[in-house]
């Protein structure tokens, strides 16, 4: 039950964290000069926005959480179930931030999920 609960926040707490930080980025902008100053002047600007810190706390909970699963699992379980997080990703993407999600996407994350679930049942 305990691993459980971890893979639930790997995927949830991993792809929250990385739609909040899409979100905080819409605010920021799109990035056009990637030299190293150019870079460095933009990060103060998106420390600014609440979404960008509330994303790497997420991302940090997921990564510690991933850490404790592969402290006790197999990596080719692992890495498998947080595939997953292709289909939050993508339900995230539509509601949360509003994209369009086509046909063929989601054709693609439920063959991961397939996927996902041939790993699990065939654990044993």
């Amino acid at each position: 039950m305990r691993t459980l609960f971890f893979y639930f926040l790997i995927v949830c707490a991993g792809t929250g964290g990385e739609l909040c930080v899409a979100r905080g980025m819409k605010v920021v902008g799109e990035v056009k000069d990637f030299r190293p100053l150019a870079l460095l002047r933009l990060i103060p600007r998106a420390l600014r926005i609440p979404w960008m810190w509330l994303g790497v706390a997420l991302m940090t909970t997921a990564f510690f959480s991933l850490l404790a699963v592969l402290a006790t699992e197999n990596v080719s379980l692992v890495v498998p179930v947080t595939a997953l997080s292709y289909g939050a990703g993508a339900l995230g993407g539509k509601f949360f931030l509003g994209e369009q999600v086509t046909p063929r996407r989601w054709a693609g994350v439920l063959l991961v999920c397939a996927g996902v679930a041939l790993v699990v049942i065939g654990r044993g």
